[in-house]
């Protein structure tokens, strides 16, 4: 399985705000130079997140973007399925959420043992990607001693 760098990099980003601001909201470029992902495709990367109702936004000087939940209510599954749509080893084992079908007719279906071993790792991914929240790779960071720019957001937070 490969993630898109919309998803990797989407989750970066979301991360870098909750380690480095909280609920204070930052300026894009701030993202992109500690993340090196390019403003713009962070920004289009952000209008996805905030479609799913994962960041917000707020204009002015003093504007940018800010997580719209806590960081312990945000799952890496949601940043990942906000990103790509749907997170699925392979098109044929995974069920579209939003329109209930197939996303890809196989010629295989119901005659496919591979196609159960996918819907597995599949359901085996989503329970992983659902069980990481925002705070949990805070912890993760602070514990493995990566600096953060705003100590006072991530105390907050943790």
């Amino acid at each position: 399985m490969r993630l898109s760098t919309k998803s990797r990099y989407g989750l970066r980003a979301m991360l870098d705000i909750a380690y480095n601001c909280g609920p204070e909201p930052v300026q894009i470029q701030d993202i992109s130079r500690r993340q090196q992902i390019s403003p713009r495709y962070l920004e289009q990367i952000f209008q996805n997140l905030k479609r799913a109702g994962l960041l917000k936004s707020k204009r002015g000087p003093q504007g940018g973007y800010a997580l719209a939940r806590k960081p312990d209510e945000i799952t890496v599954l949601q940043v990942l399925n906000a990103a790509e749509q749907d997170v699925l080893l392979v098109d044929c084992a995974g069920v579209n959420q939003k329109k209930r079908k197939r996303k890809l007719e196989c010629p295989f279906e119901g005659k496919c043992v591979t196609q159960s071993v996918w819907a597995e790792a599949n359901t085996l991914l989503e329970t992983l990607f659902g069980s990481l929240t925002l705070q949990t790779l805070c912890q993760r960071a602070k514990t493995m001693g990566i600096e953060s720019e705003n100590i006072d957001s991530l105390v907050g937070t943790i």
